[in-house]
């Protein structure tokens, strides 16, 4: 398993093998960050989204590294780093791509939390 781009304690890192477990049956809605150790700007999103995950309780922030688990990335066609999806009831109901601004995040997950 690789390890997540921000503090473990705030955001899961989860694999091919944990995603449905830990992200399609979960009753939270969960936002996947699909990252990758080479990317920058997922680099710049670590410090927003453990900070994303350390202030909500009715969301999930789980990390998945494109590089290792490439088959989850692949089902859901990431061609670019960093991708957002967040996932509510097992299905994607969000998809953002680029680094952006923890206010611009907060704004684009509440049109749809």
């Amino acid at each position: 398993m690789s390890i997540s781009p921000a503090s473990p304690a705030a955001v899961q890192a989860t694999g091919d093998d944990r995603f449905v477990a830990d992200v399609l049956e979960s009753e939270l809605p969960v936002l996947v960050d699909f990252w990758a150790p080479w990317c920058p700007p997922c680099r710049a999103m670590r410090p927003v989204l453990a900070d994303l995950a350390a202030s909500r309780d009715d969301l999930r922030v789980v990390s998945l590294d494109c590089d290792v688990h490439q088959a989850t990335a692949i089902r859901y066609s990431i061609l670019s780093m960093p991708t957002f999806i967040l996932f509510r009831g097992g299905e994607p109901v969000l998809q953002l791509v680029g680094a952006r601004p923890k206010a611009r995040l907060l704004r684009e997950l509440s049109a749809v939390l």
